[in-house]
């Protein structure tokens, strides 16, 4: 009866991965303002829109195109950004903070650019916005649901390793019922860990449940709409390349 403790532990390792994914996945799901007050959906700027469809990068994304398109910055293929008029449109932080990571000297490559206007504060407070709105999952509420799906993961594999270990240790005509035994556990995992994969990875991304319906009634007849819920995708190939970033200095621009 040497397996019996190794069972033991595979049902509590599982039981336990399976009841924090649980409780995570209903902290996030719980209502918010959101789901709760009465009337039309909320609206949402465009930029509210990519942070809940692609997070922070895509809300820098957004605004580089933007400023690209109003001729106040140019986005070459090469992958460098340079700066045609350095006064932020009022009002817009956005804006501010990527003039401010591309420097007093007016050119940068975009690589660079994305993650530090990402991690500024303007896109920080427009999270906190849309996470006080209910439309969006806070930072933590992502972490508790990401740490519930691998613990409920590690349980899969580790009932997996023991009831192979298991049966290793009994003589062959006993390997049935232990691997019977053993079953119990490696398909409650497996049933949590499929339907976490199914239903309960939307909440480990940015959107919460109120905020992804209001994305679905967004129309992406507009260019910039369309770039905020779907991605660079939609763009045409020179400024998907530009975003992409090469990180080569483009010839003829001014350092």
């Amino acid at each position: 009866m040497v397996w019996v403790p190794l069972l033991l532990v595979a049902c509590v390792v599982a039981g336990v991965g399976c009841a924090r994914l649980c409780r995570a996945t209903l902290a996030t799901a719980r209502p918010g303002r959101a789901d709760t007050l009465a009337g039309p959906a909320p609206e949402l700027t465009v930029g509210e829109a990519a942070y809940l469809a692609g997070g922070p990068l895509r809300v820098t994304d957004l605004t580089l195109v933007s400023m690209h398109r109003e001729r106040r910055l140019l986005l070459a293929h090469s992958g460098w950004a340079t700066v045609v008029d350095a006064t932020g449109r009022a009002g817009d932080e956005v804006e501010r903070a990527v003039l401010g990571a591309i420097g007093p000297g007016g050119q940068s490559p975009i690589p660079a650019v994305r993650p530090v206007v990402a991690a500024t504060d303007s896109v920080r407070r427009l999270a906190e916005r849309l996470v006080d709105r209910g439309l969006a999952v806070s930072e933590s509420g992502r972490r508790e649901v990401a740490a519930g799906l691998r613990s409920v993961r590690a349980g899969f594999l580790l009932t997996l390793g023991l009831g192979a270990a298991s049966a290793l240790l009994v003589p062959a005509g006993e390997r049935t019922p232990v691997l019977a035994w053993f079953t119990l556990p490696l398909l409650g995992s497996g049933l949590c860990l499929l339907i976490g994969r199914i239903e309960v990875y939307p909440y480990t991304r940015w959107a919460s449940p109120a905020g992804q319906r209001v994305l679905a009634g967004l129309s992406p007849a507009d260019p910039l709409t369309a770039l905020a819920t779907r991605g660079p995708a939609v763009l045409e190939p020179e400024l998907r390349a530009a975003l992409a970033g090469h990180g080569t200095r483009p010839r003829g621009h001014r350092g």
